[in-house]
């Protein structure tokens, strides 16, 4: 249960921050929004590992195999993917942006078969099959 609020916490906060990045996008330059996104979020971060003393953590986790793929998943997915999401969102309706983008697991899913040796099962490939749908309706 605890996963599942969390999860449903997560997707209330994904479904308002479109909003907030349209709304702030209009007078701003996608590159410098994700800019300032960045600072505020790194900043804040810095501050809660300051506080719960969780610092050491990380500077220790740099170093490590395990941080460089971390760190290259935060270029990928933080810079290069956010990039793209805030010129689309600029660009685009909201209603059709975030639904596209969130098609994300259809990349994951083909990568976790691919590059992680997954198996595929019936439920996951009608789950890719149905968004693969939906962001064909959406594309109209």
């Amino acid at each position: 249960m605890k996963a599942f609020l969390f999860a449903l916490g997560a997707a209330l906060l994904w479904g308002v921050a479109p909003t907030l990045g349209k709304m702030g996008l209009a007078g701003a330059d996608p590159a410098v929004a994700l800019v300032l996104r960045s600072f505020a979020v790194g900043g804040m971060l810095a501050v809660w590992a300051g506080l719960s003393g969780k610092l050491p953590e990380v500077g220790a986790l740099l170093t490590t195999k395990s941080g460089a793929l971390i760190a290259a998943e935060g270029v990928v997915a933080s810079l290069l993917g956010h990039l793209a999401y805030y010129f689309a969102l600029k660009y685009g309706e909201a209603s059709r942006v975030v639904p596209v983008a969130s098609s994300f697991p259809l990349f994951a899913f083909v990568l976790a078969v691919i590059l992680l040796g997954e198996r595929p099962s019936w439920d996951k490939v009608l789950g890719v099959a149905l968004i693969v749908g939906g962001v064909l309706i959406l594309r109209r």
